[in-house]
């Protein structure tokens, strides 16, 4: 038997990195599972690969900084599967550069996707949860937004908000059984951080202490953690996770 044994799992960016990760664990681990992905093919794609680890996922086409598509998604998940039980929030994108240099519409799309997102995604679902008294949500902060980073205000703002956000929504929602936690990777080896030159690279692993960017796995078990049976009395809580980057 599996932890998560009837259970259902919506899981936005879930494509790839982090989230496909986190599906692929919670699959192998008897979860429904439906995928959301800006990149509708990598949806399905993911979707279809899970039946290996156990079933099928549910692919949607969604972008988390439209409430609309956010709001059908979910609804239809919840429809399609006949409950909604967890909640990732994890899609997310870069747009970095100095705050001098840094244009509107870099400091929308972030804001947008990382902090919209996750609000659009957790009304959605909560409202699911509330009636069955039952849910989890967790939600993919970051480091950033811990400590800062120079060159990614937009992307420590949008991730420090959700922090802020975990813990007022943990407050609401804990009396319906609800808990609501979040995670906060450091570097990760995930297309974002592919981006970096080399030089750039060495330089962060020359300061985490295990010495290695970390990998999508290492987060997902810890989402996974926050979505099982042990994790039943954690709520409003950040585990932090960067191999002694920061510490």
């Amino acid at each position: 038997m599996g932890k998560l044994d009837g259970q259902t799992a919506f899981i936005t960016g879930g494509a790839r990195g982090i989230g496909f990760a986190t599906a692929v664990m919670m699959t192998g681990e008897g979860a429904t599972v439906g995928v959301a992905d800006m990149d509708g093919e990598g949806a399905v794609k993911a979707a279809k690969s899970l039946a290996q680890h156990g079933r099928e996922g549910v692919a949607f086409t969604v972008d988390v900084s439209k409430r609309e598509q956010v709001d059908q998604a979910i609804d239809d998940f919840h429809a399609k599967a006949g409950r909604l039980d967890i909640l990732v929030n994890n899609a997310g994108i870069t747009r970095d550069g100095l705050l001098m240099r840094m244009s509107d519409e870099q400091w929308d799309i972030v804001l947008k996707v990382h902090l919209y997102g996750t609000f659009y995604g957790t009304r959605a679902a909560v409202k699911h949860m509330v009636k069955a008294r039952s849910g989890r949500i967790i939600n993919v902060a970051s480091v950033v937004g811990v400590y800062g980073n120079a060159g990614q205000a937009n992307y420590a703002a949008a991730k420090a908000g959700i922090i802020g956000f975990t813990r007022a929504v943990a407050k609401e929602v804990g009396s319906r059984n609800i808990t609501v936690n979040a995670v906060a990777p450091g570097f990760i080896k995930t297309a974002l951080t592919d981006q970096m030159n080399e030089e750039a690279r060495n330089r962060i692993i020359e300061n985490i202490r295990l010495g290695r960017l970390g990998i999508p796995e290492d987060v997902a078990g810890s989402i996974m953690f926050l979505a099982s049976p042990e994790a039943s009395y954690i709520t409003g809580q950040v585990i932090q996770m960067d191999g002694g980057l920061i510490m």
